[in-house]
């Protein structure tokens, strides 16, 4: 096989990868999912019952829930929305990048001239993950109504 097939294949198996999408009917698998599990996250929240690993564990089905949710496609799939589509994954992945560096400082300040100091600052992969598929999938719907 020389260097050209190879390339042509890899391209094809990454457009390929590109345009992965799950059925319509997905969205509403992953609304359902994303509300109970945040409504479960929340009571747990308020009632402080808190084991840490069920914690762990709702987070990243929440977030499977949005992932479901952001790669599921519309009634009607075409051009146009899979330009928005494109359009809400880049804006994303800016403000995504823009939270985690200015969020950091923002705690920094928050707990240590506002609050006392603490040492428990942390700042986790769940929140730049929840972050940007929260704004993607506010993004999409936003561009999708405004066409």
């Amino acid at each position: 096989m020389n260097a050209k097939k190879m390339m042509d294949c890899e391209r094809t198996k990454i457009e390929r990868w590109s345009r992965f999408q799950l059925s319509n009917s997905w969205k509403r698998v992953g609304i359902v999912l994303s509300l109970i599990t945040f409504l479960t996250l929340m009571t747990m929240k308020f009632f402080e019952v808190e084991p840490s690993w069920i914690n762990g564990v709702l987070k990243r089905v929440l977030i499977v829930g949005f992932l479901i949710i952001s790669i599921s496609k519309e009634k009607d799939e075409d051009e146009m929305i899979a330009s928005l589509r494109s359009m809400s994954y880049t804006l994303a992945f800016i403000f995504g990048v823009l939270y985690a560096l200015v969020q950091p400082a923002v705690d920094y300040v928050i707990h240590n001239y506002v609050y006392e100091a603490s040492g428990n600052n942390t700042f986790s992969y769940f929140q730049i993950l929840w972050f940007m598929l929260l704004v993607q999938i506010m993004f999409f719907e936003v561009l999708k109504r405004n066409r």
